[in-house]
């Protein structure tokens, strides 16, 4: 069986994201979602309220599991018997980055593979930060992320 890790903070979950998923789902048999628990970053959302959206907009994708994980990605894989990083793609500055990381994961397990997907080009201008700007600022955000969430994102934002 050949199980993904798409590592992410999701904070929130974009469409771009949720379309990631999807596409994965249909390549490998298992893709576990994994919500990096950071203590020197404060979300707008919790961990726990990361992966308790991210679940409910992937409810329908029957081989897609959701967590959250801290620490060095490489023994969260070892631990989920993963092999497979899954990373989303928008820009060429995201593939400097993403691309340097993929070498230092190898370089610390050489069984992990990292595979890069492109966003499709209604998202590649989708970031979690970009969508919390246009909700803080009053702007329709349901165009960016799944309308299962758009009203507790605002809600975040206005309290």
């Amino acid at each position: 069986m050949k199980t993904a890790v798409y590592p992410g903070s999701f904070d929130p979950i974009t469409k771009g994201h949720l379309d990631i998923i999807r596409r994965a789902s249909r390549i490998f048999d298992e893709v576990i979602v994994s919500v990096l628990i950071n203590p020197n970053k404060v979300g707008l959302f919790n961990i726990d309220e990361r992966v308790r959206l991210i679940k409910k907009v992937t409810k329908d994708i029957p081989n897609v599991k959701v967590e959250s994980f801290s620490g060095l990605l490489v023994n969260y894989m070892k631990e989920k018997n993963a092999s497979i990083i899954i990373k989303g793609l928008r820009a060429v500055s995201d593939f400097e980055y993403e691309f340097q990381m993929s070498h230092i994961n190898k370089k610390l397990d050489h069984n992990i593979e990292t595979v890069f997907m492109m966003t499709d080009a209604e998202t590649f201008y989708l970031s979690s930060t970009a969508v919390k700007q246009v909700a803080m600022f009053g702007g329709s955000i349901k165009d960016f992320v799944p309308d299962e969430i758009v009203s507790e994102i605002l809600n975040k934002i206005q309290k």
